[in-house]
């Protein structure tokens, strides 16, 4: 299946980029009523497209038993199921976000306008042990709210239409928070509100 192989193949790109640890992280993606998701406890390096399992959404049946459902399948499920606008969901670790999810101070999305454009503001959940309902209510519940989440002391999440989308506004929320913390050693001139607002329009 094409899908289980894009799947795949943007977990290893996850991997290659550095946002993710071996067996950290997880991506799924909505086909109809069934989710395509990542494995539990597989090397994202080489993960292939047999290692992908599927789920229905609606129940949370293992569709391919022979394949242990990562931790957060219930987290993935219940964003379809409160966003019938998601298509795709890329949980990962990368270092600076993770940095900030663990901080009391807030990512900076209005340095450079694309990400303004692809990140809007960053949802904080409030920590919960990961792999739980009361993780999967919080994420959920919160995504409703916007399309890129800082999960505290645990990692981010990014929601999209469509796999690229999920995956690029995982990489620019890295990057927002790379540019955030370099921004604390300089003086730093970010969007205005007008220059925001005309921003947010093109959204």
């Amino acid at each position: 299946m094409e899908e289980k192989e894009s799947i795949a193949a943007f977990m290893r790109r996850c991997y290659d980029r550095g946002l993710t640890t071996a067996t950290g992280g997880n991506i799924s993606m909505k086909v109809g009523d069934i989710m395509l998701i990542t494995p539990s406890g597989k090397d994202k390096a080489s993960l292939s497209a047999d290692d992908i399992a599927e789920v229905r959404i609606e129940t949370g049946e293992n569709l391919t038993p022979g394949k242990k459902l990562s931790i957060e399948s219930g987290m993935h499920r219940m964003i379809y199921l409160r966003r019938p606008d998601a298509g795709a969901v890329v949980h990962c670790h990368p270092l600076f976000a993770s940095l900030f999810s663990a901080a009391e101070e807030k990512i900076d999305t209005t340095l450079i306008a694309e990400n303004w454009f692809l990140l809007d503001k960053v949802i904080k959940v409030s920590y919960a042990l990961m792999g739980t309902e009361e993780l999967a209510v919080a994420v959920s519940s919160a995504s409703c709210g916007g399309d890129a989440l800082l999960l505290e002391n645990h990692g981010a999440l990014a929601v999209g239409k469509t796999l690229l989308s999920a995956f690029d506004r995982m990489e620019c929320l890295e990057q927002a928070a790379k540019l955030t913390y370099l921004s604390k050693t300089m003086c730093i001139r970010g969007l205005n509100s007008e220059e925001r607002a005309a921003v947010a329009r093109m959204r």
